[in-house]
Protein backbone atom coordinates (compact mmCIF):
# COMPACT_ATOMS: atom_id res chain seq x y z
CA UNK A 1 0.00 0.00 0.00
CA UNK A 2 1.36 3.41 -0.91
CA UNK A 3 1.82 5.98 1.74
CA UNK A 4 -0.83 8.70 1.77
CA UNK A 5 0.64 11.92 0.43
CA UNK A 6 -0.26 15.51 1.20
CA UNK A 7 -3.93 16.35 1.38
CA UNK A 8 -5.15 17.34 -2.08
CA UNK A 9 -6.06 20.98 -2.38
CA UNK A 10 -5.05 21.86 1.17
CA UNK A 11 -2.32 24.33 2.09
CA UNK A 12 -1.44 26.23 5.20
CA UNK A 13 -2.23 29.43 3.29
CA UNK A 14 -5.83 28.41 2.44
CA UNK A 15 -7.44 30.59 5.09
CA UNK A 16 -5.13 33.53 4.40
CA UNK A 17 -5.99 33.36 0.70
CA UNK A 18 -9.64 33.98 1.57
CA UNK A 19 -8.94 36.94 3.85
CA UNK A 20 -10.69 40.05 2.72
CA UNK A 21 -13.14 38.24 0.46
CA UNK A 22 -16.21 39.45 2.30
CA UNK A 23 -19.70 38.98 0.94
CA UNK A 24 -19.93 42.76 0.54
CA UNK A 25 -17.42 42.62 -2.33
CA UNK A 26 -18.12 41.20 -5.74
CA UNK A 27 -15.14 38.86 -5.48
CA UNK A 28 -16.20 37.64 -2.06
CA UNK A 29 -19.76 37.08 -3.21
CA UNK A 30 -18.61 35.07 -6.20
CA UNK A 31 -16.43 32.94 -3.97
CA UNK A 32 -19.45 32.37 -1.72
CA UNK A 33 -21.66 31.28 -4.62
CA UNK A 34 -19.03 28.88 -5.98
CA UNK A 35 -19.12 25.26 -4.95
CA UNK A 36 -17.39 24.81 -1.57
CA UNK A 37 -14.17 22.80 -1.60
CA UNK A 38 -14.69 19.11 -0.88
CA UNK A 39 -13.97 18.14 2.72
CA UNK A 40 -10.78 16.23 3.34
CA UNK A 41 -11.06 12.47 3.68
CA UNK A 42 -10.96 11.28 7.29
CA UNK A 43 -7.82 9.17 7.51
CA UNK A 44 -7.47 6.01 9.56
CA UNK A 45 -5.02 6.11 12.50
CA UNK A 46 -2.56 4.05 10.46
CA UNK A 47 -2.78 6.42 7.48
CA UNK A 48 -2.36 9.43 9.74
CA UNK A 49 0.70 7.93 11.44
CA UNK A 50 2.29 7.30 8.02
CA UNK A 51 2.18 10.99 7.15
CA UNK A 52 5.21 13.17 7.62
CA UNK A 53 5.03 15.82 10.34
CA UNK A 54 4.41 18.52 7.73
CA UNK A 55 1.68 16.51 6.01
CA UNK A 56 0.02 15.86 9.36
CA UNK A 57 0.00 19.60 9.96
CA UNK A 58 -1.50 20.24 6.51
CA UNK A 59 -4.11 17.53 7.05
CA UNK A 60 -5.09 18.94 10.45
CA UNK A 61 -5.22 22.45 9.01
CA UNK A 62 -7.59 21.22 6.30
CA UNK A 63 -9.86 19.70 8.95
CA UNK A 64 -9.73 22.87 11.03
CA UNK A 65 -10.72 24.90 7.97
CA UNK A 66 -13.54 22.46 7.24
CA UNK A 67 -15.01 22.87 10.72
CA UNK A 68 -14.48 26.63 10.66
CA UNK A 69 -16.73 26.95 7.60
CA UNK A 70 -20.35 27.75 8.33
CA UNK A 71 -22.41 24.78 7.21
CA UNK A 72 -25.72 25.89 5.74
CA UNK A 73 -28.60 23.64 6.69
CA UNK A 74 -31.82 23.91 4.68
CA UNK A 75 -34.01 24.88 7.61
CA UNK A 76 -37.69 25.71 7.20
CA UNK A 77 -36.79 29.42 7.41
CA UNK A 78 -34.22 29.13 4.61
CA UNK A 79 -36.63 27.18 2.39
CA UNK A 80 -39.48 29.63 3.03
CA UNK A 81 -37.27 32.65 2.31
CA UNK A 82 -35.94 31.17 -0.93
CA UNK A 83 -39.45 30.26 -2.10
CA UNK A 84 -40.91 33.68 -1.27
CA UNK A 85 -37.94 35.50 -2.75
CA UNK A 86 -38.03 33.61 -6.04
CA UNK A 87 -41.78 34.21 -6.27
CA UNK A 88 -41.26 37.96 -5.84
CA UNK A 89 -38.51 38.03 -8.46
CA UNK A 90 -40.93 36.48 -10.95
CA UNK A 91 -43.78 38.80 -9.99
CA UNK A 92 -41.51 41.83 -10.27
CA UNK A 93 -40.04 40.81 -13.60
CA UNK A 94 -42.42 42.97 -15.66
CA UNK A 95 -43.37 45.49 -12.98
CA UNK A 96 -42.90 49.12 -13.98
CA UNK A 97 -43.16 50.53 -10.44
CA UNK A 98 -44.14 49.56 -6.89
CA UNK A 99 -42.08 46.36 -6.93
CA UNK A 100 -42.65 44.13 -3.96
CA UNK A 101 -39.90 43.17 -1.55
CA UNK A 102 -39.16 40.99 1.44
CA UNK A 103 -38.05 41.68 5.01
CA UNK A 104 -36.53 38.86 7.07
CA UNK A 105 -36.71 39.92 10.71
CA UNK A 106 -36.07 38.31 14.07
CA UNK A 107 -33.73 38.10 17.05
CA UNK A 108 -29.99 37.86 16.53
CA UNK A 109 -28.74 34.37 15.81
CA UNK A 110 -31.93 33.04 14.22
CA UNK A 111 -30.55 32.63 10.70
CA UNK A 112 -31.60 35.82 8.92
CA UNK A 113 -28.36 36.39 7.04
CA UNK A 114 -28.12 32.72 6.12
CA UNK A 115 -31.65 32.83 4.72
CA UNK A 116 -31.17 35.88 2.49
CA UNK A 117 -27.71 34.87 1.29
CA UNK A 118 -29.00 31.43 0.33
CA UNK A 119 -31.76 33.16 -1.63
CA UNK A 120 -29.07 35.27 -3.31
CA UNK A 121 -26.95 32.21 -4.07
CA UNK A 122 -29.93 30.42 -5.59
CA UNK A 123 -30.73 33.42 -7.79
CA UNK A 124 -27.11 33.84 -8.87
CA UNK A 125 -26.67 30.19 -9.85
CA UNK A 126 -29.97 30.17 -11.74
CA UNK A 127 -28.94 33.31 -13.64
CA UNK A 128 -25.59 31.76 -14.56
CA UNK A 129 -27.35 28.61 -15.80
CA UNK A 130 -29.63 30.70 -18.00
CA UNK A 131 -26.76 32.80 -19.37
CA UNK A 132 -23.76 30.45 -19.31
CA UNK A 133 -21.62 32.41 -21.78
CA UNK A 134 -22.32 35.94 -20.51
CA UNK A 135 -19.63 37.25 -18.17
CA UNK A 136 -20.71 40.84 -17.63
CA UNK A 137 -23.84 40.17 -15.57
CA UNK A 138 -24.06 40.95 -11.84
CA UNK A 139 -27.28 39.14 -10.83
CA UNK A 140 -27.00 39.86 -7.10
CA UNK A 141 -25.75 42.76 -4.99
CA UNK A 142 -25.21 42.25 -1.25
CA UNK A 143 -24.50 45.08 1.18
CA UNK A 144 -24.74 45.69 4.90
CA UNK A 145 -25.93 48.96 6.41
CA UNK A 146 -23.10 50.46 8.50
CA UNK A 147 -23.83 51.69 12.04
CA UNK A 148 -24.91 55.34 12.11
CA UNK A 149 -25.12 55.19 8.32
CA UNK A 150 -25.60 58.21 6.12
CA UNK A 151 -27.10 58.13 2.65
CA UNK A 152 -23.65 58.60 1.10
CA UNK A 153 -22.23 55.72 3.15
CA UNK A 154 -24.96 53.37 1.88
CA UNK A 155 -24.46 54.53 -1.71
CA UNK A 156 -20.73 53.90 -1.24
CA UNK A 157 -21.45 50.35 -0.04
CA UNK A 158 -23.28 49.67 -3.29
CA UNK A 159 -20.42 51.19 -5.27
CA UNK A 160 -17.76 49.15 -3.50
CA UNK A 161 -19.60 45.90 -4.14
CA UNK A 162 -19.78 46.76 -7.83
CA UNK A 163 -16.10 47.67 -7.90
CA UNK A 164 -16.73 51.34 -8.61
CA UNK A 165 -14.18 53.89 -7.32
CA UNK A 166 -15.25 55.71 -4.17
CA UNK A 167 -13.27 58.87 -3.63
CA UNK A 168 -13.54 61.53 -0.97
CA UNK A 169 -14.60 63.94 -3.67
CA UNK A 170 -17.39 61.66 -4.92
CA UNK A 171 -20.72 63.20 -4.03
CA UNK A 172 -23.82 61.16 -3.36
CA UNK A 173 -25.47 62.05 -6.67
CA UNK A 174 -22.48 60.78 -8.65
CA UNK A 175 -22.40 57.57 -6.60
CA UNK A 176 -26.12 56.92 -7.01
CA UNK A 177 -26.07 57.52 -10.76
CA UNK A 178 -23.04 55.25 -11.18
CA UNK A 179 -24.64 52.47 -9.13
CA UNK A 180 -27.96 52.70 -10.97
CA UNK A 181 -26.17 52.66 -14.32
CA UNK A 182 -24.04 49.61 -13.55
CA UNK A 183 -26.90 47.64 -11.95
CA UNK A 184 -29.11 48.34 -14.95
CA UNK A 185 -26.43 47.48 -17.51
CA UNK A 186 -25.42 44.26 -15.73
CA UNK A 187 -29.00 43.07 -15.25
CA UNK A 188 -28.98 43.02 -11.45
CA UNK A 189 -32.16 41.24 -10.41
CA UNK A 190 -31.77 40.86 -6.65
CA UNK A 191 -30.43 43.31 -4.07
CA UNK A 192 -29.81 42.11 -0.52
CA UNK A 193 -29.57 44.72 2.24
CA UNK A 194 -28.51 43.30 5.60
CA UNK A 195 -28.32 44.92 9.06
CA UNK A 196 -31.35 47.08 8.30
CA UNK A 197 -31.82 47.76 12.03
CA UNK A 198 -28.89 50.19 11.78
CA UNK A 199 -31.34 52.66 10.20
CA UNK A 200 -33.44 54.83 12.52
CA UNK A 201 -36.18 56.92 10.96
CA UNK A 202 -36.14 59.22 14.00
CA UNK A 203 -32.84 60.74 12.82
CA UNK A 204 -32.30 62.88 9.75
CA UNK A 205 -29.53 60.63 8.47
CA UNK A 206 -31.68 57.53 8.97
CA UNK A 207 -34.57 59.08 7.06
CA UNK A 208 -32.20 60.01 4.23
CA UNK A 209 -30.88 56.42 4.09
CA UNK A 210 -34.46 55.10 3.82
CA UNK A 211 -35.15 57.59 1.04
CA UNK A 212 -31.98 56.54 -0.77
CA UNK A 213 -32.91 52.85 -0.64
CA UNK A 214 -36.39 53.71 -1.89
CA UNK A 215 -34.86 55.70 -4.74
CA UNK A 216 -32.60 52.78 -5.66
CA UNK A 217 -35.63 50.45 -5.66
CA UNK A 218 -37.44 52.78 -8.06
CA UNK A 219 -34.51 53.23 -10.44
CA UNK A 220 -33.06 49.70 -10.43
CA UNK A 221 -35.36 46.99 -11.88
CA UNK A 222 -34.55 44.51 -9.11
CA UNK A 223 -36.22 42.85 -6.14
CA UNK A 224 -35.04 44.24 -2.80
CA UNK A 225 -34.62 41.91 0.20
CA UNK A 226 -34.01 43.38 3.65
CA UNK A 227 -32.85 41.65 6.83
CA UNK A 228 -32.48 43.01 10.34
CA UNK A 229 -33.12 42.50 14.02
CA UNK A 230 -36.75 42.86 15.14
CA UNK A 231 -37.68 45.21 12.30
CA UNK A 232 -41.40 44.81 12.99
CA UNK A 233 -40.88 46.31 16.45
CA UNK A 234 -38.74 49.22 15.26
CA UNK A 235 -39.73 52.59 13.84
CA UNK A 236 -38.82 51.48 10.32
CA UNK A 237 -42.43 50.47 9.65
CA UNK A 238 -44.08 53.48 11.26
CA UNK A 239 -44.80 56.99 10.03
CA UNK A 240 -45.07 58.03 6.40
CA UNK A 241 -41.79 56.46 5.29
CA UNK A 242 -42.44 53.33 7.33
CA UNK A 243 -45.91 52.98 5.81
CA UNK A 244 -44.37 52.99 2.35
CA UNK A 245 -42.02 50.17 3.33
CA UNK A 246 -44.76 48.19 5.09
CA UNK A 247 -47.02 48.57 2.06
CA UNK A 248 -44.50 47.01 -0.32
CA UNK A 249 -42.63 44.45 1.74
CA UNK A 250 -43.69 41.01 2.99
CA UNK A 251 -42.34 40.17 6.45
CA UNK A 252 -40.83 36.77 7.23
CA UNK A 253 -40.22 36.42 10.97
CA UNK A 254 -37.44 34.23 12.30
CA UNK A 255 -37.51 32.65 15.75
CA UNK A 256 -35.46 30.34 17.94
CA UNK A 257 -36.23 26.72 17.06
CA UNK A 258 -38.49 24.81 19.44
CA UNK A 259 -37.24 21.46 20.66
CA UNK A 260 -38.70 19.03 18.17
CA UNK A 261 -38.14 17.09 14.99
CA UNK A 262 -36.48 19.90 13.05
CA UNK A 263 -34.08 20.73 15.88
CA UNK A 264 -33.09 17.07 16.20
CA UNK A 265 -32.50 16.99 12.46
CA UNK A 266 -30.26 20.06 12.65
CA UNK A 267 -28.10 18.44 15.30
CA UNK A 268 -27.89 15.18 13.36
CA UNK A 269 -26.94 17.00 10.16
CA UNK A 270 -24.18 18.95 11.88
CA UNK A 271 -22.83 15.78 13.48
CA UNK A 272 -22.58 14.09 10.09
CA UNK A 273 -20.12 16.75 8.95
CA UNK A 274 -17.61 16.12 11.74
CA UNK A 275 -14.14 14.89 10.76
CA UNK A 276 -12.80 13.70 14.12
CA UNK A 277 -10.89 10.45 14.62
CA UNK A 278 -12.34 9.45 18.00
CA UNK A 279 -15.86 10.88 17.80
CA UNK A 280 -18.68 8.37 18.14
CA UNK A 281 -21.62 9.07 15.85
CA UNK A 282 -24.77 9.55 17.86
CA UNK A 283 -23.06 11.42 20.67
CA UNK A 284 -24.51 14.77 19.65
CA UNK A 285 -27.95 13.45 18.78
CA UNK A 286 -28.10 12.00 22.28
CA UNK A 287 -27.33 15.52 23.55
CA UNK A 288 -29.86 17.34 21.38
CA UNK A 289 -32.01 18.30 24.38
CA UNK A 290 -28.95 19.62 26.22
CA UNK A 291 -27.89 21.55 23.13
CA UNK A 292 -31.33 23.11 22.86
CA UNK A 293 -31.28 24.12 26.51
CA UNK A 294 -27.76 25.50 26.17
CA UNK A 295 -28.38 27.53 23.01
CA UNK A 296 -32.00 28.52 23.56
CA UNK A 297 -32.84 27.06 20.16
CA UNK A 298 -30.64 29.56 18.31
CA UNK A 299 -29.26 28.05 15.11
CA UNK A 300 -26.28 30.41 15.16
CA UNK A 301 -25.32 29.40 18.69
CA UNK A 302 -25.77 25.70 17.87
CA UNK A 303 -23.44 25.93 14.87
CA UNK A 304 -20.89 27.93 16.88
CA UNK A 305 -20.91 25.45 19.77
CA UNK A 306 -20.47 22.34 17.62
CA UNK A 307 -17.89 23.83 15.25
CA UNK A 308 -15.98 25.35 18.17
CA UNK A 309 -15.91 22.04 20.04
CA UNK A 310 -14.72 20.26 16.89
CA UNK A 311 -11.86 22.73 16.46
CA UNK A 312 -10.89 22.31 20.12
CA UNK A 313 -10.97 18.54 19.67
CA UNK A 314 -8.36 18.78 16.91
CA UNK A 315 -6.19 21.37 18.64
CA UNK A 316 -6.12 19.42 21.92
CA UNK A 317 -5.78 16.01 20.28
CA UNK A 318 -8.88 14.54 21.97
CA UNK A 319 -10.51 14.12 18.53
CA UNK A 320 -14.03 13.89 19.92
CA UNK A 321 -16.86 16.06 21.20
CA UNK A 322 -18.39 15.49 24.60
CA UNK A 323 -20.88 17.31 26.78
CA UNK A 324 -17.96 18.72 28.75
CA UNK A 325 -16.22 20.05 25.63
CA UNK A 326 -19.48 21.61 24.40
CA UNK A 327 -19.94 23.33 27.76
CA UNK A 328 -16.44 24.80 27.44
CA UNK A 329 -17.40 26.78 24.33
CA UNK A 330 -18.56 30.28 25.37
CA UNK A 331 -21.73 31.34 23.60
CA UNK A 332 -23.09 34.76 22.77
CA UNK A 333 -24.97 36.65 25.46
CA UNK A 334 -28.33 36.30 23.70
CA UNK A 335 -28.16 32.51 23.58
CA UNK A 336 -27.07 32.30 27.18
CA UNK A 337 -29.78 34.62 28.48
CA UNK A 338 -32.48 32.91 26.42
CA UNK A 339 -32.20 29.84 28.63
CA UNK A 340 -34.47 29.66 31.64
CA UNK A 341 -32.99 29.28 35.14
CA UNK A 342 -33.82 25.59 34.96
CA UNK A 343 -32.02 25.30 31.64
CA UNK A 344 -29.05 27.21 32.96
CA UNK A 345 -28.82 24.76 35.81
CA UNK A 346 -28.74 21.90 33.30
CA UNK A 347 -25.98 23.67 31.41
CA UNK A 348 -23.84 24.06 34.52
CA UNK A 349 -24.03 20.41 35.44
Amino acid sequence: MTEPGPIAGATLETVDDEAGLHLTTRQGWRRFTADPPPPPRLLTPKEYAALSELDQEVYDEARLDHHARLLVVATSTVRHTVTCGRRLVLLNRHAISARRGLIVSGPAGTGKTIAITQLGRSHELLDRARHPHVRDRIPVVYITVPPAATARMVAAEFARFLGLPVRRTSNITDLIEAVVGVCTDTRTGLILVDELHNISLTSRHGAEVADTLKYFSERIPATFIYAGIDIEHSNLLSGTRGAQIAGRFTLIPTHPFPYGTEWKGLVATLEQTLLLHEHQRGTLTALDRYLHDRTGGMIGALSHAIRGAAIDAILTGTEKITKKSLAAIPLDHTAQTTSSPARAAVTRR
